[in-house]
């Protein structure tokens, strides 16, 4: 009878101990992470609508103005809709390394206590935010495109391809270069290397992209340009004034973009630490010195500094920093923002007017340069040599060395596979759309505007 009842404490010690063990091995949520990801997410509408539709309206002129507003926020709508009947399940569920599956269609199996990973071991937030925050990238990415053949297609034609391209190149890029099994399945070498062949291709490659420069301003820049191409030039390109109709809604515009780009990034890192305010500080100094970099590129080239200009230096320094800013330092992004004002400025002035394409409002010039610059860029500043966070191992839970040389390779992989996928998948969507419904307005409705014939409305009553 004694020895029954010892193995009985026995037995029930070792329960203890086991159910002891099991909470303390289930990821935490902390409400103050879930608090600052519900904010960023409303941040990065906020800089979509109405931050990018305002932006775009006031440079496009006035007969146009509700056409580009309305553009991107349908967009906005539709891109809601299908990131949860079928978006994030195949971005963010495991697969191949291309495409997810269809095992959260219809956002099945999420609940309240659903949890996703953070980049911290035992840190979770619910996965409804973070599926709400996805989305948010998700929709401002085509909405991104509308401006380079802006004020010449059909807004049936924009949402036809926006549904196509969505489906088969924003959502494989963003499963090659986000998807991972996260950081509690990394916890040895031969563990590690199995969670590794899960990911997706561009994060097997390495590559470092910590809030979209690949996924959305690459992706969207590629897109936005073959469309220009496809599309053609608008009627009178070259020969009428097409000056924006109100720069003071583009400033506004850049301005929300601005804000709610702390959002995109800093909500990036899904939790509010210490790398939240470092990302936070670098989005802040690059765009800082992008804006004064175009700002005096512009008044040495042509005698006078622009609000055109200061806005879309902003923006350039926005774009180039947002893969880098988890992992450069504050002088990296300083650095950073300087080059690509001085970039950007050059691909929407010079290489703009040598190769001869209308890209209305210089998505190319702007989100794939600048993109692409900083894609590259991270590889080189995120080195701990250069003041930066390098690339964290989470098998030996510290800091890795960094070969840079291996870095910039692996980040030319991203660019190189983001720029091949989605210029071949948005050449067949323009392709198919403008084999059925066709593309381009009629020219009597381009002169007239896109407003009154496509909407029914205008603008403005003066």
């Amino acid at each position: 009878m004694k020895r029954t009842s010892l193995n009985l404490v026995w037995v029930m010690t070792l329960l203890s101990g086991a159910e002891a063990w099991a909470d303390a091995a289930a990821p935490t949520v902390n409400k103050g992470d879930t608090a600052w990801m519900i904010v960023a997410t409303l941040l990065v509408i906020l800089m979509t609508i109405p931050g990018l539709a305002l932006f775009y309206g006031g440079m496009v002129r006035a007969k146009n103005m509700l056409s580009v507003l309305m553009q991107v926020f349908v967009i906005f709508s539709l891109i809601g809709v299908l990131w949860a009947i079928y978006g994030y399940s195949v971005a963010f569920t495991e697969g191949n390394a291309f495409f997810g599956g269809f095992g959260k269609a219809f956002l099945q199996g999420i609940t309240p206590d659903s949890l996703a990973a953070t980049f911290s071991k035992g840190v979770a937030v619910p996965e409804f935010i973070y599926m709400a925050f996805q989305m948010t990238f998700a929709a401002i990415t085509p909405a991104l495109i509308v401006g380079a053949f802006a004020e010449r297609v059909k807004f049936s034609a924009v949402l036809v391809f926006t549904v196509l391209w969505f489906s088969f190149a924003y959502l494989p890029i963003a499963h090659m270069v986000w998807y991972w099994a996260g950081p509690d399945a990394y916890t040895d070498a031969k563990a590690a290397e199995a969670a590794a062949a899960t990911a997706g291709f561009i994060f097997q490659k390495g590559a470092l992209d910590f809030a979209g420069g690949t996924v959305v301003h690459i992706n969207a820049g590629i897109a936005g340009i073959v469309g220009a191409l496809l599309v053609g030039k608008r009627t009178g390109y070259g020969r009428e004034s097409m000056k924006p109709h109100s720069v003071t809604l583009t400033m506004v515009g850049a301005s929300l973009l601005w804000v709610g780009w702390f959002g995109f990034n800093v909500g990036s890192n899904l939790e509010a630490n210490g790398v939240a305010a470092l990302v936070f500080v670098n989005t802040l100094l690059a765009t800082c010195a992008a804006t004064l970099s175009w700002t005096f590129a512009e008044w040495i080239g042509r005698g006078k500094p622009s609000m055109l200009g200061g806005a879309s230096g902003a923006v350039a320094g926005l774009v180039a920093i947002t893969p880098a800013c988890g992992f450069v330092g504050p002088m990296g992004s300083i650095v950073m923002g300087l080059v690509v004002g001085l970039l950007c400025f050059w691909a929407v002035t010079s290489l703009k007017h040598a190769l001869d394409y209308d890209d209305s409002l210089d998505v190319f010039g702007v989100h794939c340069v600048g993109g692409m610059f900083g894609a590259l860029a991270t590889g080189v500043f995120a080195s701990p040599a250069l003041g930066g966070a390098g690339v964290y191992d989470y098998v030996a839970n510290a800091v890795g060395e960094f070969d840079m040389l291996a870095q910039v390779t692996s980040q030319a992989w991203g660019v190189c596979v983001t720029v091949v996928w989605s210029g071949v998948v948005s050449f067949l969507a323009y392709k198919a759309v403008d084999w059925t419904i066709g593309l381009r307005v009629p020219e009597e409705v381009e002169r007239e505007g896109l407003d009154i014939n496509e909407h029914g409305e205008q603008a403005y009553h003066l």
